[in-house]
């Protein structure tokens, strides 16, 4: 019985540290600059920020999206008064994350600026 709960106990632990690794190791970081298209709140269980920003490369040419998640309010607030407008997202790339509670992609928004 003891070696039971021991092994439980250190699965527990196992997955919380691999968690907080995979939460707080960002596999790449960058800037994506384009045009901001929609921030949604969704998800069935756990509610996630997930939104879309249409990157342009050139006149013309068919418009790639870039999808990402937000965690923190304040950035969703400002990503909000951005829809419509050319931004500039800051995001960092986190891999491995076991659940979408943490948001449906691998990539989080840290800042957002305006670009005029």
């Amino acid at each position: 019985m003891f070696f039971g709960l021991a092994f439980i106990a250190v699965t527990l632990a196992g997955f919380a540290a691999y968690l907080w690794i995979a939460l707080h190791w960002s596999y790449s970081e960058g800037e994506r600059a384009g045009f901001m298209q929609k921030l949604s709140h969704k998800g069935w269980l756990c509610k996630t920020w997930e939104g879309e920003l249409s990157l342009v490369a050139l006149p013309g040419a068919a418009p790639e999206k870039f999808y990402f998640s937000v965690r923190d309010e304040s950035i969703a607030q400002q990503i909000n008064a951005a829809v419509g407008q050319r931004t500039a997202l800051t995001y960092e790339q986190h891999k491995g994350l076991p659940t979408s509670c943490f948001g449906e992609t691998e990539y989080f928004v840290t800042a957002v600026k305006v670009v005029k």
